[in-house]
């Protein structure tokens, strides 16, 4: 199976198609939260990457660029980003918040409540397959 530096333009062409798959196979999103994320320190490109998250239509959304009227914009650096969403530990993004590696505008509250669920089991496939098309 090929992999990808996580955020690439490869890696984000891959995700959406395994996104893809399990679309309206998981539970739908507990929390709604339109998330605009910079993602510093990137190992290519600028560097810098623009990247959005939206569950407002039930389904996790992720894709490069920003989306009008976010919930709230993170910014946080490429190894923080990749821990949290790929290797699904939220205490890396805890760590770093209290580090003041990340800079969180907006309602706070959104963010919060995202870490808050347990995924289902096709929910935790999804992250799984995610997870192994990355470098």
């Amino acid at each position: 199976m090929a992999k990808f530096p996580f955020l690439s333009d490869e890696w984000m062409a891959e995700a959406k198609k395994v996104r893809e798959e399990y679309r309206g196979k998981t539970a739908p999103s507990a929390h709604t939260v339109k998330m605009n994320q910079i993602i510093t320190d990137v190992p290519f490109g600028e560097g810098t990457v623009n990247a959005y998250m939206d569950t407002s239509s039930g389904e996790m959304e992720m894709d490069s660029g920003h989306i009008d009227d976010p919930d709230v914009t993170v910014t946080l650096d490429y190894q923080t980003a990749k821990s949290i969403f790929v290797d699904q530990n939220p205490q890396a993004g805890m760590q770093a918040f209290m580090a003041g590696k990340v800079k969180v505008q907006g309602d706070m509250t959104k963010l919060m409540a995202m870490q808050s669920g347990t995924p289902d089991p096709t929910a935790a496939e999804l992250a799984q397959r995610i997870s192994d098309i990355t470098e």
